[in-house]
């Protein structure tokens, strides 16, 4: 059987398909990453008058800054946190909805609501949810004996962070392992079913196996999620606080950018930011990547 080739007239169109995302990449991401690499060789006075050329000086300092390395550790605990809780969740659930016949489609349209949902929003609900003051939660965790208080405590207030960050994100991933679950053949499970073998085996031995690469993919873009995109959610709830208890790394560039105008040392928070997140999906392409069944 022969294959039909299609070509086109004019040695200038591939070019033109391919300028619209050559130039939103280099106007979005390429100049804005070159602008705060330069700016982050650079120290200004809090009023923008006099610009100092001082090298890699300010990479050093955030090195030697207690609440730099502080958030390094943080942003650690929030990200595996938030990764192990959205992607756990929204597996339990997938595998849930997946078993019904009937309402399938109706609980999958409203698991997947509250990722419509703005993140400010999401951090603002979560915040009325568990507010020592007027929260249901607090209420009934004192019922029980614990005084539930994210304004003094830093271990509450990270469990409130991961808590919303990880309900903003789990319909994101239940969505993918639904769609990985309802494309495993049937005829796999039968045949383990007719075996013997029990649901618990069977999730373990063959579906979980087979759904490695919809996981690993949802790992990258988990991590990704925690570094970058909870910025609102942190600063609806927590605003980095107590003590910097939940002063992510995203958010310190912001609090000593924006409001402490070192533009320096926030430069160079977003470039270590950067590449950290390179290193950890290289990692994850690298290493874990080796574990998944295509």
């Amino acid at each position: 059987m022969q294959t039909k080739r299609m070509t086109y007239p004019g040695r200038f169109l591939p070019y033109a398909l391919l300028a619209p995302q050559v130039i939103v990449t280099l106007i979005f991401f390429i100049w804005p990453a070159g602008q705060a690499l330069y700016q982050s060789l650079l120290r200004e006075d809090a009023f923008g008058l006099k610009t100092t050329f001082v090298g890699f000086e300010n990479f050093v300092r955030l090195f030697r800054d207690g609440s730099y390395v502080n958030s390094l550790s943080v942003t650690a605990v929030f990200a595996i946190g938030t990764t192990l809780l959205a992607m756990t969740v929204a597996l339990l659930l997938a595998s849930t909805v997946n078993r019904m016949i009937r309402s399938r489609s109706t609980y999958t349209t409203l698991l997947v609501w509250p990722y419509a949902i703005a993140p400010a929003l999401a951090g603002v609900l979560w915040w009325f949810i568990f507010n020592p003051s007027i929260g249901i939660v607090p209420y009934m965790l004192e019922m029980v004996g614990y005084r539930w208080n994210h304004r003094n405590s830093g271990n509450d207030a990270m469990l409130l962070v991961i808590f919303a960050a990880a309900w903003k994100q789990i319909s994101y991933n239940f969505l993918f392992f639904l769609a990985g679950l309802q494309s495993i053949p049937q005829s796999l499970i039968e045949a383990a079913s007719i075996d013997g073998a029990s649901p618990t085996k069977r999730f373990w031995t063959i579906i979980f196996p087979l759904l490695t690469p919809t996981t690993f993919f949802l790992l990258v873009v988990n991590v990704v999620y925690a570094m970058f995109d909870t910025f609102a959610i942190i600063h609806a709830t927590t605003a980095g606080g107590p003590a910097q208890a939940t002063n992510i790394l995203v958010y310190k560039v912001y609090a000593d950018g924006f409001v402490g105008l070192n533009l320096g040392s926030s430069a160079a928070q977003s470039v270590i930011l950067m590449v950290i997140v390179v290193a950890l999906t290289m990692i994850q392409f690298r290493f874990i990547e080796r574990r998944v069944n295509y």
